[in-house]
């Protein structure tokens, strides 16, 4: 793999149609084994254990295409062995027991081995190792190998671990090659025991992966794949009507209905597994109740999706969609403005005396985010709220997450593909987690208790109370599930992934 930091696409050359420094259209993917996805973010990071990219739904798809997970999922988010063909507890829940897959080699020729699991497990539980979700991880120790055959002693019980083998930063690296290079020859090239094998990367530009000859499942339709980086949403759909590239995703919903009504282009488009949220930090004026009731009663959802969304989306209440373990469809906060401004006036402010702060948001990140806080905005302010917004990236949103510093509101795509509550409502609200900004001391004492409940009925009935509190003081402002739009260029299959990760190898040739 060559790697230089060249940038190469702007948007002035998106939507040409060319095969632009290197990088094939679609013609050449027609004629070919090859497939070219004009995807919404870049790739900060090959590493998809550490680091703040680890934890971004996003980029996940791109993870799953190299690397495999402890624990597979297939598109319905079901689970199903990955590099683990068994796995479970002892009956008093003190041990657990996996078993790995005979016949898996790295992109390398290496075999996969007991050995790689175990150190994957262990460096993630490492507090110095910079995975962000180190304290699960840290969860189960004393490790032993018998063969393929690992057992572990449960230092304390974690009710999702296994969840979390086929979810964020449960993915398996190679032992001996890492030591070998280190993390910053890793970065330079690296290698998976995936699909799909790195063969080009060109920082901002694209990404082209090759299929990986001795993949012990599945394999893929497509010989080569290129990824192109274009988080500008016009660009993206400009690709795919010029035939530069043959699929894209998180297009504008207008665009989505204009574009599969085209000769040479279809579209799919169902609901997944992220929530449009508003972020309230605990911080200036959001620490007075009233505020932030107003905040969440003066939107009114289905006007949004109804005027902005083509009316793809489903309006929620919680950090639960109908998919999750618990969601709960009697709690609801009602689009009432007249309440909103009776608790406004409570706190003395009004239209003529308005309560001000910053909201932070993405611009094309997801289909009309920015346009969405916009019409939020435009809302609060009947009510007596002015709010000023602050576009930024994706990537900067998680780093003033994790320093807590973002705004006192910021709108984020809450992904949860295993459908938890501990991985929606318990990571956003439970103040030590370094995914949550609200430090409520009530909400710490509601949810600690629950993340080591081994009664599981009692653990989502305690989740549950906890979205109800968290929605009847506004801690969060839950607005929408999304639905992902997907357009590509007829000739292809697409099977659409529930947590929307649009993964190369569910994509095929009719």
């Amino acid at each position: 793999m060559t790697i230089t930091r060249r940038t190469l696409l702007g948007t002035a050359t998106a939507g040409l149609g060319l095969a632009v420094a290197g990088i094939p259209g679609r013609l050449r993917a027609q004629d070919s084994d090859e497939l070219t996805i004009a995807y919404n973010v870049n790739l900060p990071s090959f590493d998809p254990t550490v680091g703040p990219s680890a934890v971004n739904p996003t980029i996940q798809g791109i993870y799953q295409t190299i690397f495999d997970q402890f624990i597979a999922q297939d598109p319905d988010l079901s689970f199903k062995p990955g590099l683990l063909t068994e796995w479970g507890w002892t009956d008093d829940n003190s041990k657990i027991r996996m078993v790995v897959r005979e016949g898996a080699v790295w992109h390398n020729g290496d075999p996969v081995t007991a050995e790689d699991v175990v150190w994957s497990l262990e460096r993630a539980a490492d507090p110095e190792g910079g995975n962000p979700i180190q304290f699960v991880w840290a969860k189960i120790g004393n490790f032993e190998i018998d063969g393929n055959v690992i057992t572990a002693d449960v230092l304390e019980y974690e009710p999702t671990l296994f969840k979390w083998m086929g979810f964020l930063t449960g993915y398996v690296l190679p032992k001996k090659y890492f030591e070998e290079v280190g993390p910053e020859g890793f970065e330079q090239n690296p290698i998976g025991s995936g699909p799909y094998m790195v063969d080009r990367f060109e920082r901002n530009a694209f990404l082209r992966l090759k299929a990986h000859p001795d993949y012990w499942g599945e394999k893929p339709d497509f010989e080569t794949v290129t990824i192109k980086f274009i988080p500008d949403s016009s660009a993206r759909v400009a690709e795919v009507e010029s035939g530069a590239s043959d699929i894209t995703l998180e297009i504008p919903y207008e665009e989505y209905d204009r574009l599969r009504e085209k000769d040479g282009l279809e579209g799919t488009i169902a609901p997944v597994s992220d929530i449009g949220m508003i972020f309230i930090n605990d911080i200036d004026v959001m620490t007075d109740p009233n505020v932030r009731k107003a905040a969440a009663l003066a939107v009114d959802k289905q006007l949004i999706i109804d005027r902005l969304l083509s009316g793809y989306g489903v309006p929620i209440s919680t950090l639960q969609t109908p998919e999750y373990d618990a969601y709960d469809a009697s709690i609801e906060v009602p689009y009432d403005p007249e309440e909103a401004k009776r608790l406004l006036a409570e706190s003395g402010y009004g239209p003529d005396n308005p309560v001000r702060f910053t909201i932070q948001t993405t611009r094309g990140f997801k289909p009309k985010d920015y346009e969405m806080i916009q019409a939020i905005v435009g809302l609060w302010r009947r009510v007596g709220i002015e709010a000023e917004i602050e576009v930024y990236e994706i990537a900067k949103h998680y780093e003033l997450r994790a320093a807590d510093t973002l705004a006192p509101a910021a709108f984020y795509n809450w992904g949860n593909a295993v459908g938890d509550p501990s991985t929606s409502t318990g990571f956003t609200l439970f103040g030590p987690s370094p995914h949550s900004v609200w430090d409520g001391q009530e909400m710490i004492d509601m949810i600690g208790p629950l993340w080591a409940e081994a009664d599981e009925e009692k653990r989502i009935e305690g989740y549950k109370a906890v979205d109800r509190k968290a929605a009847e003081d506004a801690l969060v402002i839950p607005l929408l599930q999304y639905m992902q739009p997907i357009i590509y260029r007829s000739g292809l299959s697409v099977t659409q992934n529930t947590s929307g990760a649009l993964v190369p190898q569910n994509v095929s040739r009719t």
